[in-house]
């Protein structure tokens, strides 16, 4: 008997340390490169998404984290350690596939969200 998932499950998964890039590949061909500061800015945490909606917080300052351990849980999701410390929150596959799938409009509201509160971002250095 197989199981059917009601999405589609990945078949890799690659940390990118030096340009802080989360790769992704699932079963239908999609592919994803989530950087590790869009993975922290949109933790599925309670911490950063608040116990409601509107709740949320937003995050400032996370240019430059980076993942410091990938955990799997089950076969359903990871548990990402950020450098920051921070480490809770789940990245099911369907979240991860969510997020790959929306990562323009996701980030531009972020850019959005910062310059209201007057944050200027500044981009990182990629390490080679």
């Amino acid at each position: 008997m197989t199981i059917q998932h009601p999405h589609p499950q990945p078949t890799e998964i690659k940390l990118r340390r030096n340009s802080r890039v989360l790769e992704i590949s699932f079963e239908d061909s999609a592919h994803f490169a989530l950087p590790c500061e869009f993975l922290r800015v949109y933790s599925p945490s309670a911490e950063v998404r608040g116990h409601g909606p509107g709740q949320g917080i937003l995050l400032i300052g996370k240019e430059t984290v980076s993942i410091k351990e990938i955990e799997p849980v089950g076969h359903y999701a990871i548990k990402l350690r950020f450098d920051d410390g921070h480490d809770t929150g789940l990245y099911s596959w369907e979240y991860l596939y969510e997020l790959g799938e929306r990562q323009t409009q996701l980030w531009q509201k972020y850019l959005d969200r910062l310059q209201q509160v007057g944050h200027s971002r500044k981009e990182p250095e990629i390490k080679d």
